[in-house]
């Protein structure tokens, strides 16, 4: 009796206060989006002119080279690099398989230590942008289709550098809100992911950018909200569970590729 009491379903109270807390938490950071959006010093459109953050841009074009140079070391051994949704199973109703993976260098201001040894170079590129909270190398699947999702805050701003795009790149693209574009090698694409976006990869080519958030430009009462506001997901079960299993992925990622380095070895 009491195993069957314990697997059963949660009672009326325990779903009544889940829908609550999940309501709540909706509507409380929906408000805070709200508020920063009046708040912005760049205004609130879905894509920006890249010229917005014209030094952040600048510096990841010039040194496309560069980083692509070492995302290319990475894909090496792609087949270790863990689906999106293995670090953060938050994500687990738009990652599916392994269509869409992801190579963190950093995560709401934590560094993925052991990943970004091996990308030396791109880091010290990372390094010289000021307001940086997270990057990643995002490498999406021929064929797939990431669906309609909203990101967590306007206090960041989301910038693409296209390095992996498909010959037919207008079959590579992404919709957000009202406007769709696609990826070109060497540029940046800069969006507020707050509003509903999804991508599509309609190609037989994978896709891959160099991912990152930086916060977003506002006057002051903005600004300290947001501060605190980042500070409390930076806290959260969201970033801490993620930042637990990119370490866990970290160590599986260099025991294969040790493995892998073990074989090519000719004196091994």
């Amino acid at each position: 009796m009491a195993s069957t009491t314990q697997n059963a379903e949660p009672g009326w109270f325990a779903r009544t206060k889940r829908a609550a807390v999940i309501g709540f938490g909706t509507w409380f950071v929906r408000s805070i989006s709200n508020f920063l959006a009046n708040q912005s010093l760049i205004g609130d459109p879905e894509f920006f002119d890249k010229d917005v953050f014209a030094d952040e841009t600048a510096l990841l074009e010039k040194n496309t080279a560069v980083i692509r140079k070492e995302l290319e070391e990475v894909l090496k051994t792609r087949d270790y690099i863990p689906a999106f949704q293995q670090v953060s199973p938050d994500q687990v109703e738009i990652a599916k398989g392994d269509n869409w993976k992801t190579f963190i260098l950093y995560g709401f201001g934590f560094q993925a230590e052991k990943n970004v040894k091996r990308c030396p170079e791109t880091v010290k590129v990372l390094e010289q942008i000021p307001n940086l909270k997270n990057a990643w190398f995002s490498i999406l699947a021929p064929g797939y289709h990431i669906p309609p999702h909203r990101g967590v805050t306007k206090g960041l701003v989301r910038i693409h550098l296209g390095l992996i795009i498909p010959d037919e790149k207008e079959k590579c693209r992404i919709r957000v809100g009202s406007q769709t574009r696609h990826w070109e090698k060497g540029q940046c694409m800069v969006f507020d992911d707050t509003f509903e976006h999804e991508v599509w990869n309609e190609t037989d080519q994978e896709r891959t950018v160099l991912f990152i958030d930086v916060v977003r430009p506002l006057k002051t009462p903005g600004r300290l909200l947001n501060n605190f506001f980042l500070w409390a997901i930076r806290k959260s079960a969201y970033v801490q569970d993620g930042r637990k299993n990119t370490a866990d992925w970290e160590e599986k990622f260099e025991a294969a590729v040790r493995r892998a380095d073990s074989y090519t070895d000719p004196a091994s």
